[in-house]
């Protein structure tokens, strides 16, 4: 089914609802640089986290050569892990998975700081496409779009989430 007519703020409800069996003592939340950061940030807010991880992609990318540090990616927040990576069950969140490069720069990021016991990965929408063997544990819906297409996660000014299509 594609929910893509549903709100970011519908799936947004549906990603908490689906994530909720993996709160737990040893779990940290971290948000992808930037939609996956808005997302952690609200979940934060709304499950009363006392911290969270928000990850930057940009300096693992395999096309940081061609993108540099003028990217939208590198414009971004800055990685900040403010908890023991090593042994922790890692959630990591993002808006949207597609080709799997983010991910795995991700993870290069995330090895950095130490060597985590678990790690998962939920997104809004898993739109397919993919170029490297990764997966979502949980995607709130998926969608089929052309490779010219795009989505991204936007955040009003109220908070609250949009998609942004071209």
């Amino acid at each position: 089914m594609n929910k893509l007519t549903s709100s970011a703020e519908a799936l947004y409800g549906d990603l908490l609802s689906g994530v909720e069996h993996w709160r737990g003592a040893t779990t940290q939340w971290v948000g992808i640089a930037s939609g996956g950061a808005w997302i952690a940030k609200r979940m934060q807010h709304d499950w009363g986290l006392d911290k969270i991880g928000i990850i930057s992609s940009s300096m693992h990318r395999d096309d940081y050569l061609s993108r540099g540090s003028k990217s939208a990616s590198a414009r971004t927040e800055a990685t900040d892990l403010p908890f023991d990576v090593t042994g922790a069950h890692i959630v990591l969140l993002d808006d949207v998975l597609y080709t799997g490069r983010t991910i795995r720069a991700v993870l290069n990021e995330l090895f950095d700081y130490g060597r985590p016991a678990s790690v998962r990965l939920a997104v809004l929408i898993d739109r397919g496409g993919r170029e490297l063997p990764l997966g979502a544990d949980f995607a709130a819906t998926t969608a089929v779009l052309s490779p010219e297409q795009s989505i991204t996660l936007s955040k009003n000014l109220d908070g609250t989430f949009a998609f942004d299509m071209m």
